[in-house]
């Protein structure tokens, strides 16, 4: 199909790009990969009057790691993520994450926003920056999204920079995502991100669920659940059968409610035991 009729804007510079925003309101829809946004309009899903494409504001992409954050620019693409060496050797499940999306033709146009990587991000602790007429904010990834593709962003604001905090020692992730083919939605995946104590008991956890529910889902129960604890066959299980009771999945051509949420039970314990695999190996270990 082809999307409504629109005004095209490029600004400049982050100045000139929130000040339009805050003048266009809701009229605006902010192009940056345009992975989702595209479909969205030829679909018809998403009729903006105005299309904000940011592509051209220089300095915002990047991928550094400094004082024990990784800081990573709201223009980085995917395929950027998947070829950088911080992302391999330190935060697996990011490099997990970004390499199963979509294809490299997509990758390479597709910014960190993508569909995939709420999830990530509530498991990792991540925090976005936006910048808006007012200066930046910080925004704990926990309270970004407030339901379908709408975030607490005020007008006029922009997503500038997303912020992890760098792993203790002993720490590791992994995703885990089905699809019904390359290049579609997930049906469901699992984030997770450990750091275990010298013992190897679970001293953090992290469990985000992709496309189980209207919004990503931090299996809150799920990671209390691992605290302490030895991650034996008992305990994944448990953890398991709790980030599945924390999904809402709809019935759709993917499949029903119950597969849906065996599916989240299933792919939690591989994430799991992949990612205390890792954490037992990273780097950094006592």
């Amino acid at each position: 199909m082809i999307p409504a009729a629109f005004e095209y804007h490029a600004p400049a510079s982050l100045d000139d790009a929130t000040a339009l925003l805050a003048r266009l309101g809701d009229e605006a829809k902010i192009l940056s990969g345009g992975q989702s946004l595209i479909p969205l309009m030829k679909l018809r899903l998403s009729s903006p009057s105005h299309v904000v494409d940011i592509n051209g504001i220089p300095g915002l992409t990047y991928i550094r790691e400094a004082d024990g954050v990784l800081a990573i620019g709201a223009l980085t693409r995917e395929s950027e993520l998947e070829e950088s060496e911080i992302i391999r050797a330190r935060y697996p499940l990011l490099h997990d994450t970004c390499k199963v999306i979509a294809d490299p033709l997509v990758r390479n146009l597709a910014t960190i926003g993508a569909n995939d990587h709420p999830a990530t991000m509530l498991a990792l602790g991540a925090e976005v920056v936006a910048r808006g007429r007012q200066g930046e904010r910080k925004i704990p990834i926990a309270s970004f999204f407030t339901g379908p593709f709408e975030t607490v962003l005020r007008p006029g604001e922009l997503l500038v920079e997303i912020r992890i905090p760098a792993p203790p020692p002993r720490s590791g992730g992994a995703y885990f995502k089905l699809e019904r083919k390359v290049g579609d939605f997930a049906t469901a995946a699992v984030a997770a991100q450990l750091t275990l104590r010298p013992d190897g008991a679970v001293e953090q956890a992290g469990i985000g669920l992709t496309n189980v529910g209207l919004m990503p889902i931090k299996a809150v129960h799920a990671e209390v659940s691992l605290l302490r604890k030895q991650l034996d066959d008992a305990t994944i299980a448990q953890a398991a059968h709790l980030a599945a009771g924390a999904s809402d999945p709809m019935a759709d051509l993917r499949g029903s409610v119950a597969y849906k949420k065996d599916l989240v039970r299933v792919l939690t314990a591989r994430a799991l035991r992949k990612a205390a695999v890792r954490a037992a190996t990273a780097p950094g270990r006592r």
